[in-house]
């Protein structure tokens, strides 16, 4: 008896699942986020909001995405040679989606590097199309944009790291942030049970007047 590799492949008909949705672009159709950018003032972006809505629908990006979590970031303590590296390991995706968020497309710095009229909603649009494409690597890109207002309270911090932070690249280099060529910023903090289930966080309050 033969049977072709076809029809052993073939085990079943596929009918109630939609295609994966891939090489459209993610702005072009999004009524709503086309109307919320006129309404605010971004009308004059849409011309690379449509670019960045090709970009972010592509094939390419969107398995980026997959990619970028299914292959999780990795602590190395040390070399294989036993030298103390201290360093994380990141999929090659999760750098693709850093470097078009960062150096591409400016998401963590153009409204305070090109202010203007329109400037935030147009980034928070880009960033909302980014973002659709694999959220965990918004954290950092947020953390950024959000620091700049902040490191400017402080003249002397500001004139030593805004630059780096500003800057359109993406430098993922394990070396210290004055040999890089540009930066990224993060948060540390200490939360109650943090790591854990933070619905069992309580919380306590007194009035400062009666």
């Amino acid at each position: 008896m033969n049977f072709s590799v076809n029809h052993l492949a073939q085990t079943h008909e596929v009918f109630n699942q939609s295609r994966p949705l891939v090489d459209y672009n993610a702005c072009q159709h999004d009524t709503a986020l086309a109307e919320a950018v006129q309404r605010h003032g971004s009308g004059w972006a849409q011309e690379s909001l449509l670019a960045h809505g090709a970009v972010t629908g592509s094939a390419r990006v969107i398995e980026w995405g997959f990619l970028a979590n299914e292959y999780k970031p990795q602590f190395e303590s040390h070399d294989r040679q036993g030298y103390r590296v201290d360093r994380v390991r990141y999929h090659e995706a999760y750098h693709q989606l850093m470097q078009l968020a960062l150096a591409d497309a400016g998401l963590h710095s153009t409204p305070w590097a090109e202010p203007g009229p329109g400037a935030h909603v147009a980034r928070a649009a880009r960033y909302y199309l980014q973002a659709q494409v694999e959220s965990g690597h918004g954290c950092p890109v947020t953390m950024t944009f959000a620091s700049v207002p902040t490191l400017r309270l402080t003249p002397a911090i500001a004139a030593e790291w805004l630059p780096k932070v500003l800057a359109r690249g993406y430098d993922p280099r394990n070396i210290p942030h004055t040999e890089k060529t540009a930066v990224t910023i993060g948060m540390g903090m200490t939360e109650k049970q943090g790591g854990s289930d933070v619905r069992a966080n309580t919380t306590s309050a007194r009035a400062l007047a009666a």
